[in-house]
């Protein structure tokens, strides 16, 4: 019995103290450009790197946009708590060059293919109280994020792609207090076979925000250089053709000594409708942190020579006070 209070006296304090360790990527900047692109992107919980099918983006991987099919053109919206906004837009398209040889002959495949992704990606935060050293209000903040990127890739074979994106910041935080940068990403994709993919990534590569605040405290003011974490991204993805099933596993390794798993999953429920699911955010190196699962689906459908695609899009957030739901609208021409 006495054994047992000592064990109560020594174990109680301890259980009550405890604390599920702090992710050491937490805090970081840039943060807003870590959390996924579009509706498609989140529903399959960013499991992109390697996925070569449907709708693409080079924001996972430079690579991936000279599978592309068709000109396509995608937006999605994001509900968020704490009125923060997270909107996604961006164009991608392939090309294709050499269909005729030489002798004047024409080629069933073309010479060469090239792709080439924009995009933008604005976060920010809705007008909140500015106050001073007294709590008296004297103003609104409305602080904001933006990245503009811009992607190439070519597809030196059958199999492998490499791409190249350079990224622009623009990032604003108070009155006069704003920054911009240049980073890049590096991508390759290599298909084993018409059902196997591997990807490689470097992302936010030289990325970076400076910010000056001699404007405001004169004298008193800092330059200051905030360095993104560098994210290292291999993936696989393999289709399966009966059924039509889409599955894909990621490792994200990020300089901060922070490494995340991600699983994604697509099935084409019926002809025009795909459902998907994943969890983000397993964290191998803390797993007292939290997952991050999702759901969504997508229905397509066409008028004339175009298609147009309604994507939605669930993602459980931690520490917030309700999840995450994105709704996409895009178009194939």
């Amino acid at each position: 019995m006495k054994i047992f209070k000592l064990i109560l006296i020594f174990l109680v304090p301890a259980l009550l103290t405890a604390q599920s360790e702090f992710s050491s990527i937490a805090g970081k900047p840039g943060a807003f450009s870590r959390m996924g692109f579009g509706a498609r992107g989140k529903g399959m919980a960013n499991a992109m790197s390697s996925v070569t099918q449907g709708n693409l983006s080079s924001y996972y991987n430079p690579a991936l946009i000279v599978f592309q099919k068709d000109n396509s053109f995608q937006s999605s919206y994001s509900f968020l708590s704490l009125d923060r906004t997270l909107n996604f837009l961006s164009f991608t398209r392939n090309f294709e060059f050499g269909f005729q040889n030489p002798d004047g002959s024409k080629r069933d495949k073309p010479r060469a293919t090239a792709g080439l992704s924009i995009g933008l990606i604005n976060a920010g935060v809705g007008e909140f109280d500015q106050r001073d050293n007294q709590g008296m209000v004297t103003g609104k903040l409305s602080p904001f994020e933006n990245q503009f990127f811009l992607a190439f890739a070519n597809k030196f074979s059958e199999r492998l792609a490499i791409g190249f994106g350079a990224k622009f910041y623009y990032a604003k935080l108070y009155d006069d207090i704003t920054s911009t940068s240049f980073g890049f990403d590096l991508g390759a994709l290599y298909k084993w076979n018409d059902n196997l993919n591997f990807s490689f990534a470097l992302i936010d590569i030289n990325s970076r925000y400076k910010w000056d605040t001699n404007k405001i405290y004169q004298q008193d003011g800092r330059n200051s250089n905030d360095e993104f974490p560098l994210l290292k991204r291999i993936g696989a993805s393999y289709i399966f053709d009966n059924p039509s099933l889409l599955i894909s596993i990621e490792f994200e390794g990020i300089n901060s000594s922070t490494n995340f798993l991600r699983f994604g999953a697509e099935y084409l429920i019926h002809e025009n409708l795909f459902l998907r699911g994943g969890v983000d955010n397993f964290n191998i190196s803390n797993t007292d942190l939290p997952v991050r699962p999702s759901l969504g689906f997508s229905y397509l459908y066409s008028f004339g020579t175009f298609i147009s695609n309604i994507d939605y899009a669930f993602s459980i957030e931690p520490y917030s006070t309700h999840d995450q739901h994105i709704i996409g609208i895009g178009i194939n021409f």
